[in-house]
Order: C-alpha cells, then structure tokens, then sequence
C-alpha cells in the first residue's frame, strides 16, 4: 500500500499514484493533466468536463470524452450556446455522456453567458486565479482539495453568472490545466512542466 508518494508505473518511471491504476490514467497523466491549457473554448470544455465530474471518478469521465466531445459539439461555446430543446432532450437521452439533468443544464447557461464575453475573457479570467509556484508536494496528503485561489476563482466565475463552478470543482481545474503543478516532487512528469 501507498503512503501517497510517487511510485514505479510499468517503465519503472516514478508517477502520482493516481495515474497507476489504469492505462488510460498513464496516458492524461503524461500528456495532458497539469499542462498550461489556453482557449475559451478549451477552457469551457474543461470547466464542463470538471462540473460533470463532480461526484464521480476522473476515469468516468475520461472515458467517455470523446462521447462528450461528440455530444457538446466540441465544446465550442458559441454552438453549445444556440443549443435548442431539443438539443438538451438529446443530451439527456445520451448514453454517451453523464445524463445528470442540472450539469447539462449548467453546461448549456455557462455557454450563453461565455457567449457574451469578449474573446480571451474566461481564458484572462482563469489564469488571473493562477497561484505563484510553491513548493512540490511530496505525497498525495500534501495536495489540497481547495485553496484560496481556487475559492476566489469559483467567486469570480459565479459572480459572473457560470454554474457548477465550486472551488473544488475550481481547484481541479487549475490541476489539470496547469495553473498549478501538482505532479509529486518525484514524479517524472514534474520537471517536464
């Protein structure tokens, strides 16, 4: 059992124990969790994708990304925006997807506000949130669940009219798009980003 510090995946490389138990952990791990994301729209997929999660395991949602993708038209505000009804009683009925009545429904409402921000507004507003590099944490137990940054973000998203936007669905957000690193002090990915 783990004391919550990083271990030996398949290739011996030291990894947050998170990722070790499933490949397709290995692979957000490595590639994308705690890299700087940049872009309205990729930042609204990823505030979606945080708020679905909500409740429920990471790897629930990462498998079914590409259905969400599929489903939320790439997450391109402006056509999850003009979103009608109908749309929603399909996603509803998606089995592709989390069919959680008040996620889509937040999904849908953070779009048409996201619709009336200028470009590189949400992106502006996000990495405004990101706190100065601290020091590596060097086991699970040293990772919060919500900082005061986080806190502050989820106040500026909801006072900004955005929904399912808590400061732990706020803190995850920054860990997986890089605000913070939050790789362990051993893990390999750490020096990387």
């Amino acid at each position: 059992m783990s004391d919550g510090a990083a271990l030996a995946g398949p290739d011996g490389a030291l990894r947050c124990p998170w990722a070790l138990s499933t490949p397709d952990y290995i692979t957000y791990h490595d590639e994308e969790w705690g890299r700087p994301v940049h872009g309205d729209d990729a930042l609204f997929e990823r505030l979606s994708l945080e708020a679905f999660q909500s409740g429920l395991s990471w790897i629930t949602i990462l498998r079914r990304r590409e259905g969400f993708r599929t489903a939320f038209a790439d997450f391109k505000i402006a056509s999850v925006a003009a979103f009608t009804d109908e749309d929603r009683e399909r996603l509803l009925a998606d089995e592709g997807i989390i069919r959680n009545r008040a996620k889509i429904d937040a999904t849908l409402a953070n779009a048409r506000v996201l619709l009336g921000w200028s470009p590189g507004d949400l992106d502006e507003l996000i990495w405004s949130h990101a706190p100065a590099p601290g020091k590596a944490p060097r086991t699970l137990a040293d990772v919060p669940a919500v900082t005061d940054e986080s806190t502050a973000l989820s106040k500026a998203l909801k006072k900004k009219g955005l929904r399912f936007v808590g400061p732990t669905t706020a803190y995850a957000l920054m860990q997986a798009c890089g605000l913070v690193n939050d790789h362990l002090e051993t893990c390999v990915r750490r020096s990387a980003l």
